[in-house]
């Protein structure tokens, strides 16, 4: 049955290559004429084909290309820009992590939880430094929380940790699902926010430098607190111009480094050549959000950030390490979301869901999944 030639649509084939990571016709040769209609594939070529640019087969049989968006608000930088459609890539990690929201959603509202009231309780019209506050106060720390914490790389753990604690679903993964082959792209999102009264998910691209992920939390925790869904890049830090994007932006530097505080320290610091590095070390955050602060405070020139920010990310981007290997309990902790996991691995132990259907929600399956949930339900860290 697989050597049966079957006819796609060649409008679909096309629309699938463009949407296609890379250029697929040394691997598929007789592509173009597929395209041509010259040549048709066979059953089993067109599932390869399919698989590869990781679009469902039944795709290649429907009359026209489908009209695929996203489906919450995508806010980029630079209004400039050429309006792309969503990637493959970001498509299939929203909805991924949609159908992982729904049903953690059902599984509270059936254990009878009730809904978190600070999703949604703050306006774009508060003061900052006020929501900000509001942050701290929920996730039960303070505005030196990160004194704490000997390096911000611990900060970002913490804050991570504190945010699944009040119920957030925090994710950070530089991948779709668990494909290492499909690496998302930092150039077309650094996170997006899915708004919910039960169960909020916040998504970090774990591709981006852990430098700027601090800032993409704090961003992010904003945006449950507005209430507002949406996905986003934030070149050099910078939000879209929209006002909601800009409120998330104002928050999450508050949050992080309070005005006060930096002013405060800032004159202590300013003639120095290492004095992002000295501001990074006295709030727990990175160096470029310290210089990113410095800018928005009005205390150093655009030019002058802008020189800093390419410096550093060429340093990081050679830094960066790979994304494969590591500790597999931790991996999966990040990509999962450890509060969605353990909600996972207590709802098969009780009953109340089958391992097909874990399978399917956490995309790990067999031996894999029973060593996972054996160390959730283990207790271990």
């Amino acid at each position: 049955m697989s050597s049966i030639r079957v006819q796609p649509n060649r409008s679909v084939l096309s629309w699938a290559l463009q949407r296609a990571p890379a250029n697929l016709t040394a691997k598929f040769r007789q592509l173009n004429k597929w395209l041509s209609g010259e040549a048709q594939p066979t059953l089993r070529q067109l599932e390869a084909f399919a698989r590869a640019v990781a679009v469902p087969l039944g795709y290649f049989f429907l009359d026209a290309p489908p009209v695929e968006s996203i489906p919450i608000p995508h806010f980029r930088t630079l209004p400039d820009a050429p309006d792309q459609p969503a990637s493959a890539d970001l498509l299939e990690t929203v909805r991924v992590m949609e159908q992982r929201q729904s049903w953690m959603r059902e599984y509270l509202i059936e254990r009878g939880d009730k809904p978190l009231t600070f999703v949604g309780s703050a306006s774009i019209y508060d003061a900052p430094a006020q929501v900000a506050q509001e942050i701290r106060r929920t996730l039960g720390i303070d505005a030196n929380w990160a004194a704490g914490q000997r390096t911000w790389s611990e900060a970002l753990r913490a804050l991570r940790t504190r945010a699944e604690s009040v119920g957030i679903l925090v994710v950070i993964s530089s991948i779709v699902g668990n494909n290492a082959r499909r690496r998302l792209s930092v150039d077309e999102f650094r996170g997006f926010v899915l708004v919910d009264e039960y169960a909020p998910l916040v998504f970090i691209n774990g591709a981006d430098g852990k430098a700027a992920q601090m800032f993409t939390l704090a961003h992010e925790l904003a945006h449950v607190w507005l209430g507002r869904s949406a996905a986003f890049d934030l070149r050099a830090l910078q939000p879209a111009r929209d006002e909601v994007e800009e409120a998330c932006n104002r928050i999450a530097a508050e949050f992080l480094v309070p005005t006060a505080a930096f002013m405060e320290v800032w004159p202590q610091v300013q003639a120095d050549a290492d004095r992002f590095q000295k501001l990074a070390r006295y709030f727990k955050v990175s160096e470029i959000v310290a210089a990113r602060r410095a800018l928005d405070l009005k205390v150093i020139a655009r030019d002058a950030f802008l020189r800093f920010y390419e410096a550093y990310r060429a340093q990081q981007r050679a830094k960066r390490p790979s994304a494969s290997g590591g500790d597999f309990f931790a991996t999966q902790n990040l990509r999962l979301s450890r509060r969605f996991s353990e909600a996972v691995a207590r709802a098969v132990q009780e009953g109340s869901l089958t391992y097909r259907e874990a399978y399917r929600l956490t995309g790990l399956h067999g031996a894999a999944f029973d060593k996972y949930v054996a160390h959730l339900l283990g207790g271990n860290a």
